[in-house]
Order: C-alpha cells, then sequence, then structure tokens
C-alpha cells in the first residue's frame, strides 16, 4: 500500500526495551500505508525531551500520537498533557512491572480534561489500528486500507472455520 512519507503518527515509548512490543503498531501502520515516526522518549529519563516532542508534535504535521510505557507509565499521560492531539496509551508489561496492571492502571486512569484512550496490554497493533482510524477521515485511500484490513481479519477467521469443519 502506498505511504505518504509526511508522518501523521508518532510512535514514542519509554525504552528502547519496550521497542519489542511497539513495533507491532509500526508494521501494521506501514501495512495500511500511514506514514509514522518511532522513538524513544522517557518522562522519568528525558522529561525535556518528552515536552519538546509533545509541544511540537501538531507542528510537525502529526495527528496522533501513540505512547507506550511500562511500570509507572507516565509517558502517555504526561504527554497528553503537553498536546491537543489524541494519544493512545499502550501499557506494555516490562521487566519491572506488576503483571502489567501498574502500567494499565496508570494510562487507564487519567484525571477528567486530559483524556488517553487506552488499548489491552502490550496492544500496541490495536493502538496503530485506532490511530489509522482517527486519521482516515477524508482520506479515502486509507478508508478502503481499513476496509480491506477488517475484510482480511474476516477472511482469516472464515478460512479457520472451514478447515476445523472439514477434519
Amino acid at each position: 500500500m502506498k505511504q505518504n512519507n509526511q508522518p501523521k503518527i508518532g510512535i514514542i515509548m519509554g525504552s528502547k526495551s519496550d521497542l519489542g512490543v511497539m513495533q507491532d503498531a509500526a508494521d501494521v501502520l506501514k501495512e495500511l500505508g500511514v506514514a509514522y515516526e518511532i522513538t524513544v522518549v522517557s518522562a522519568h529519563r528525558t522529561p525535556e525531551r518528552m515536552f519538546s516532542y509533545a509541544k511540537s508534535a501538531a507542528d510537525r504535521g502529526l495527528k496522533v500520537i501513540i505512547a507506550g510505557a511500562g511500570g509507572a507509565a507516565h509517558l502517555p499521560g504526561m504527554v497528553a498533557s503537553l498536546t491537543h492531539l489524541p494519544v493512545i496509551g499502550v501499557p506494555v508489561k516490562s521487566s519491572n512491572s506488576i503483571d502489567g496492571w501498574d502500567s494499565i492502571l496508570s494510562i487507564l486512569q487519567m484525571p477528567n480534561g486530559i483524556p488517553v484512550a487506552t488499548v489491552a496490554l502490550n496492544a500496541a497493533k490495536n493502538a496503530g489500528i485506532l490511530a489509522a482510524q482517527i486519521v482516515s477521515t477524508g482520506d479515502e485511500t486509507l478508508v478502503k486500507n481499513l476496509v480491506d484490513y477488517k475484510e482480511s481479519l474476516k477472511q482469516k477467521v472464515e478460512e479457520s472455520a472451514r478447515e476445523m469443519e472439514g477434519q
């Protein structure tokens, strides 16, 4: 699928160790033909970088930010507090995590006025799909790519059912 070179989605994570999870968002955006950028931005270790990234995102043409973080997982909420763009949080089960619940609750329990859309634990692929759906308004090609993608999911289930029933 053709991809416009101007990134529309920013994918950030608190640590390079989160890349194993966050790569799923990049992969599905690439499959859907949505340009993205990806980098490490730590809320705790590089707060100035986080402020700069969040405050400049809209001016750089981004429409949505996907922020993945484990442990205390402050990155999505802090970024959401600094930009008007929609932020999708991906709780990451990290080595210092309490089965991922700390990350889930840190991202999910945002105060009124600072919303963060939150996907399931390690569900960066869903974050990528949701981000693509958000930016698809007015983009007929992307709408078609999303419809085709969801149709392929349906076809996989139908194929599995046929295989299982044929046993």
